[in-house]
């Protein structure tokens, strides 16, 4: 049984700093994809940024390219996603998804975390 859990959100102040992990277990992530989505209050699910294992490949949202980060280790089951320069808009649920196909949608996704609460706020 396939199981994500994220860890590191909490409350930051505007142009600060935060480092989300997802561990899974179940699964191998070698032949995943997986990615970080976020949700807020009354808005849609919406990517951020995804990493594809096999491939190498990594994809980003225009909103964070340049201040996210998406990184993995292998030998932890665990992927990151290192987040500077955050600001209110970054305000959300943040989800962890895994698939083993090729696309960084929400609807792609064949399991996902509980999520983890990031709030930026001064």
């Amino acid at each position: 049984q396939v199981k994500l859990v994220e860890s590191g959100g909490g409350l930051v102040q505007p142009v600060g700093s935060l480092t989300l992990s997802c561990t899974a277990s179940g699964v191998i992530v070698d032949y995943y994809l997986m990615g970080w989505f976020r949700q807020a209050p009354g808005k849609e699910r919406e990517a951020v940024s995804c990493f594809s294992t096999p491939t190498g490949r990594k994809v980003y949202a225009d909103s964070v390219k340049g201040r996210f980060t998406i990184s993995r280790d292998n030998a932890k089951n665990t992927i990151y996603l290192r987040m500077n320069s955050l600001n209110s808009e970054d305000t959300a649920d943040y989800y962890c998804g895994i698939t083993y196909g090729e696309s960084c949608v929400p609807g792609g996704m064949d399991n996902w975390g509980k999520g983890t609460l990031v709030t930026v706020s001064s």
